[in-house]
């Protein structure tokens, strides 16, 4: 037990680390002490005309020249209390007296002018008190105190000289310290100077530092969970595959489109496997230091196999993995491409690396190295795709939790609401719903909030107040209605659900269709589709007699499907069944075309011929229903919004539809 008296000195591993910028703190409380103690004692600067009043007045005590250069001005302590004139000098700060300090300071321009213009004003003295018969002893008296000749002294700065030799020093190597700090920052180890620039970012979350997100918060990805909770398993209770000669995988990769919670499954491995975890972003090896990034993935290594078994994730991994001389235009990135061949050796090459596990997630896995993607490196590729209905369902319950919402809202109608939604967007769902809710004051959100919430997502917010004439209104409305027409229709396009002509986002006009959920799909479908998205043009032309821009987005699509159609799909009788598709993604920077100049030119024959015959075959439907057109586009005109009970109301139930409910898919047409 220690004595009272003793110091106490911390334990040698828990004393607090040194701060750098507590000095910065000590300078800045430094300048601005200085500042205030300058601007405390003002010395003021003046004229030669304020001078000579000042002489006139007999205020003077004494003048010094300091270095041939300035006069200093004191003024007499009597006068400093008794004339108002000096009250701003009745005060001193920091013990200093107007003993010490003049009160006022005059710039001498040559010595010679000075002494002779202090002379003359003591001579005009002298000669006005003779005139006024003052005493000859007053006058005598008034000589001998009148400050002429002034003291002269030498005085040198030597703060301010020291100060001034080292301030532009002293600012450069300030400036390079913080550059190569902020360059360096969070380089690990050390405070991240510029000697550990090389460390690794990686994120470490241990017993200290545990992730509380466990699987049973990540709703849907069920068939990932599976996967990933095999390797999470083996960490866990590693005899019960060893003891069968089994060996865990080395790696696995998570793919899938953005937003379906990828590295949400990874925080969920962190807090379910209670083995050290690693978390880093592919871009964080990239740095403009040559050899960085290689340093970086060896001192991760290094590292995660001191704490082994241990989990290494890396997000976004193809910011690294990006296959090695892909541009052939520009060259390879060297540095780059340094760092993936150091991973691809540290992951799996001529030394051991048992124990750790690597996780990774990218949502372009075509672009990825062959050489990373090989057994060995990352075994397994798990799958995170876009959640179906009842994943959906799951999710939307997690998301609803912190929602205040109506007794009476169904979540498996939202569900339904949202095919093709992930994670994240159904997240926004939720929470663009109780935005909306708030904003029209509500205590609870109801059902069509969260339709208000979908539409506003996909189509974009409604702009009511954008300017449209009446003549562009009806365009739009005869536009939107020939979509949905012959959609209506035709028996493989998607029907209507609903339509609206109030502007959303940069679309005059939104659709809402009723797919059909397919995973192959054959010429007709895609001829019927084509045919449904030249319904709005065709409408324009029947009834105007004229096409506008509204159908841009209309061509593209249409563009897009019909050159799919004929040179990766093989439904072109001309081309055959050839596909031009390239999914390695090797041709993506060739100079030349994988056909030659006449295929090209077959190519665009056969590509505007469909999209010709579709756009005839529109015009032919919508010329056979056209008072059903007109009926319809005055329908619109009159409520702004449609639904599919109103098209039935028209045109009857189509004979295609099945009997059960599908989900809407909402597709939006301009």
């Amino acid at each position: 037990m220690a004595d009272k008296g003793s110091s106490f000195i911390p334990p040698k591993g828990k004393r607090p680390k040194f701060n750098f910028y507590w000095i910065y703190a000590i300078l800045a409380i430094g300048f601005i002490a200085i500042q205030y103690f300058n601007l405390s004692n003002p010395v003021k600067e003046i004229t030669w005309t304020r001078l000579e009043e000042i002489l006139m007045k007999q205020d003077v005590a004494k003048i010094v020249l300091v270095n041939k250069e300035k006069a200093e001005i004191f003024i007499k302590k009597e006068k400093l209390k008794s004339d108002t004139a000096y009250k701003d000098f009745t005060k001193r700060t920091f013990g200093s007296s107007s003993a010490d300090n003049p009160e006022f300071t005059y710039q001498v321009a040559s010595m010679d002018i000075f002494d002779r213009m202090l002379n003359d004003t003591r001579d005009s003295m002298v000669s006005r008190m003779k005139r006024d018969s003052i005493p000859s002893t007053q006058i005598l008296e008034f000589q001998k105190q009148y400050p002429y000749p002034p003291v002269a002294i030498d005085r040198k700065d030597v703060f301010g000289d020291i100060l001034g030799y080292l301030f532009l020093p002293v600012i450069l190597i300030g400036a390079w310290f913080l550059i190569m700090r902020f360059m360096s920052k969070g380089g690990g180890g050390g405070g991240g100077q510029i000697f550990n620039i090389g460390k690794s970012k990686a994120q470490l979350f241990d017993k200290d530092t545990s992730v509380s997100i466990t699987f049973n918060d990540v709703a849907g990805l069920e068939e990932a969970k599976v996967e990933i909770m095999e390797i999470v398993d083996f960490l866990k209770n590693p005899s019960k595959y060893t003891n069968l000669g089994g060996k865990i995988p080395k790696g696995a990769l998570l793919v899938g489109p953005p937003g379906t919670g990828k590295t949400l499954l990874a925080k969920a491995v962190a807090g379910e496997a209670k083995v050290p975890f690693f978390s880093i972003s592919g871009s964080d090896f990239v740095e403009m230091f040559v050899g960085v990034g290689a340093s970086r993935v060896r001192d991760l290594f290094r590292q995660a196999k001191e704490k082994a078994p241990c989990i290494i994730f890396i997000d976004e991994i193809d910011a690294i993995g990006r296959a090695r001389g892909r541009n052939a235009i520009t060259g390879a990135n060297d540095e780059r491409e340094n760092t993936l061949n150091q991973l691809l050796t540290e992951m799996d090459g001529f030394g051991t690396n048992a124990g750790v596990i690597i996780l990774a997630a990218t949502n372009r896995a075509d672009i990825l190295d062959r050489a990373l993607m090989r057994a060995g490196r990352f075994d397994r590729q798990i799958n995170v795709e876009l959640p179906d209905l009842e994943e959906r369902k799951a999710i939307f319950q997690v998301h609803l939790k912190p929602l205040k919402l109506d007794p009476g809202l169904d979540v498996e109608f939202l569900a339904k609401q949202t095919p093709g939604f992930s994670g994240a967007d159904i997240a926004n769902v939720c929470n663009e719903s109780a935005l909306i809710a708030a904003r029209k004051n509500k205590s609870t959100i109801e059902k069509q909030d969260f339709l208000d919430a979908i539409d506003r997502i996909i189509g974009g917010l409604e702009k009511r107040n954008k300017i449209i004439s009446v003549h562009e209104k009806k365009v739009i409305a005869y536009h939107e209605s020939g979509h949905a027409t012959t959609s209506w229709l035709l028996e493989y396009a998607h029907p209507l659900v609903k339509v609206t002509i109030v502007p959303r986002g940069k679309a005059l006009g939104a659709a809402w269709y009723l797919p059909e959920e397919r995973q192959i799909t054959t010429y007709e479908q895609m001829f019927d589709e084509i045919t449904s998205a030249m319904g709005g043009r065709a409408s324009e032309e029947l009834i105007f007699g004229k096409v506008s821009t509204g159908a841009l987005n209309d061509l593209e699509k249409v563009s897009k499907q019909a050159y799919a159609m004929v040179v990766y799909f093989g439904l072109n009788k001309e081309i055959g069944n050839i596909s031009f598709y390239d999914s390695s993604g090797q041709n993506e920077y060739a100079f030349q075309k994988p056909y030659s100049e006449k295929t090209a030119e077959t190519i665009d024959q056969e590509v505007r011929k469909i999209v010709e015959e579709a756009y005839e075959r529109a015009k032919t439907i919508l010329s056979e229903n056209r008072d059903k057109l007109e009926q319809l586009a005055t329908l619109l005109l009159e409520r702004e919004v449609i639904f599919r009970e109103d098209l039935e109301a028209i045109f009857g139930k189509r004979p295609w539809d099945k009997e059960e409910e599908k989900p809407p898919l909402p597709i939006l047409l301009s």
